[in-house]
């Protein structure tokens, strides 16, 4: 392939590709750059892509097992992979307010799936329609954060796990259906992770992060949030503005990332969105005993 011209975004992380044309069929050196560019680099933006969504779920196949939309499978058994993110409906018409109320759970720092015995890989994140003010998404680097640390934070936080759970973090913003609460039961994942490729470190937090075991509440609650704090510094944000036409692939294993608010009756926002399983290349789950 022809060499692709890579912008950094953040000092932290992030890359914006040009010279990349995603779908599902992409020569092996390609798909083998983008690999080592989650990797490296555990975000990148791709603009201009002529994306729909059977070529989305075709790309989304070439990086592994496509991941079945929590809410839709919870509620009613169906499998879907899509989930739109945004104040319209399949049908072009803008959703009500209580899918409002639902989706500003987003705005909570977080990372996708991890409230699930297998958590995502990544997210791939298109965008069709985008607010002409606010609305933004902002990320940050549980990889960076770690590197931060000092060393005796760094041996705290080894050993322990964390208990996810959605009900915990989503029951706050709006009613979870009993349906899909009771799919998704707590699961305990490590505190800290290494990537299995270039074995750098991070710690595995977000809005799901429920408590410690072995420890008090007031105790989680304090490392959770001041791991959370270290995190999403203002000066460790990357903070992107979508347009029409860019496609974003972001690595749940280190990344968090939270929506900003906009003006729904003002505006419209379109996004359509897959996963990627983890597999062997997320955290691994420990069986919760509470």
């Amino acid at each position: 392939m022809s060499k692709p011209d890579i912008q950094p975004l953040h000092t932290d992380f992030g890359a914006r590709i040009l010279g990349v044309t995603l779908s599902g069929d992409m020569a092996l050196d390609t798909l083998d750059f983008i690999r080592q560019s989650i990797e490296q680099y555990s975000l990148l933006c791709f603009p201009e892509q002529d994306m729909n969504d059977e070529k989305q779920l075709a790309f989304t196949h070439l990086l592994g097992t496509p991941e079945a939309e929590h809410v839709r499978f919870g509620r009613t058994g169906e499998v879907s992979y899509f989930g739109t993110v945004g104040n319209i409906q399949d049908d072009g018409t803008k959703a009500d307010t209580a899918n409002a109320r639902y989706q500003s759970g987003n705005q909570l720092w977080h990372s996708d799936s991890s409230f699930r015995e297998t958590p995502s890989f990544v997210s791939i994140l298109h965008a069709y329609e985008v607010p002409g003010e606010g609305g933004q998404t902002e990320f940050a680097s549980m990889r960076a954060g770690y590197a931060r640390l000092s060393d005796e934070m760094r041996e705290q936080i080894e050993p322990l796990h964390v208990v996810h759970d959605y009900v915990f973090s989503r029951s706050p913003i709006a009613p979870v259906n009993p349906n899909h609460a009771a799919s998704l039961p707590p699961v305990m994942h490590p505190m800290v992770c290494a990537n299995p490729v270039n074995g750098l470190k991070n710690y595995y937090i977000g809005s799901h992060a429920r408590s410690i075991p072995g420890w008090s509440g007031i105790d989680s609650r304090q490392l959770l949030d001041t791991l959370l704090e270290h995190t999403t510094a203002p000066e460790r944000i990357l903070s992107l503005a979508f347009k029409p036409g860019d496609t974003v692939i972001w690595d749940n294993r280190c990344i968090l990332h939270r929506g900003t608010g906009y003006d729904v009756n003002r505006w419209r926002r379109r996004m359509r969105q897959t996963r990627v399983v983890g597999g062997d290349k997320g955290v691994i789950p420990k069986p919760l005993q509470e």
